[in-house]
């Protein structure tokens, strides 16, 4: 089974590694935040990400692609979120400017913002199901635990490394660099909201 294992931990680093909103999520966090709490974030991000694979496996994405209404109004409401959220960073930019050391981000704010940057798009959903159920069809039934362990692990390591490296990091690199990271972040995800926005308002019409 470690050979199981080990090829889930693979196809997730593949999966987990290309830049989105999730890694921009714990970047951000990171840098925003003391390194024990960046770490908590860490682990909402992580537990967010862990329940869409497995609803994942169960066929998610197939009721979003469904029910046209659901899909709308997850890319509407998450899209507005989102941009909120790229509001938010780009605030956190001016603040580490001002040298303010108290801009760190609520736990209840990184609970849910964990979430929304997992769940808010339905086209991410509908894609990890359809990976994730491709995969699963090349499994035996005793395979797909140790498979599905493997993902979960591989993820936990990803998020926890990205928050150690840039918690570390950001003590010795220039304020500029970090404010200029923040802005690039926040802009980011404010266009990725307004996509949303978009893309929901096009279905409607």
């Amino acid at each position: 089974m470690t050979s199981v294992v080990l090829r889930g931990m693979l196809i997730s680093f593949a999966l987990v590694s290309s830049i989105g909103m999730q890694n921009l999520f714990v970047v951000n966090s990171a840098m925003s935040n003391r390194l024990r709490r960046a770490l908590l974030i860490g682990v909402f991000v992580w537990l967010a990400d862990t329940t869409l694979t497995s609803v994942a496996f169960l066929g998610m994405g197939a009721l979003v692609s469904r029910y046209l209404w659901l899909k709308i109004a997850i890319m509407l409401i998450g899209g507005l979120i989102v941009v909120w959220m790229g509001f938010g960073i780009l605030r956190s930019a001016s603040q580490i400017e001002l040298g303010n050391n108290n801009s760190q981000m609520p736990l209840k704010e990184a609970f849910g913002g964990a979430w929304i940057v997992a769940f808010a798009n339905p086209q991410a959903i509908i894609d990890t199901s359809v990976t994730m159920g491709a995969l699963r069809g090349t499994l035996t039934a005793n395979q797909v635990l140790p498979f599905l362990g493997g993902i979960v692990l591989a993820t936990a390591i990803w998020f926890f490394t990205i928050t150690m490296i840039v918690g570390i990091l950001k003590n010795r690199l220039p304020k500029r660099v970090l404010i200029w990271v923040n802005i690039i972040s926040g802009f980011v995800v404010m266009g990725y909201g307004i996509l949303l926005l978009i893309n929901g308002v096009c279905l409607i019409f």
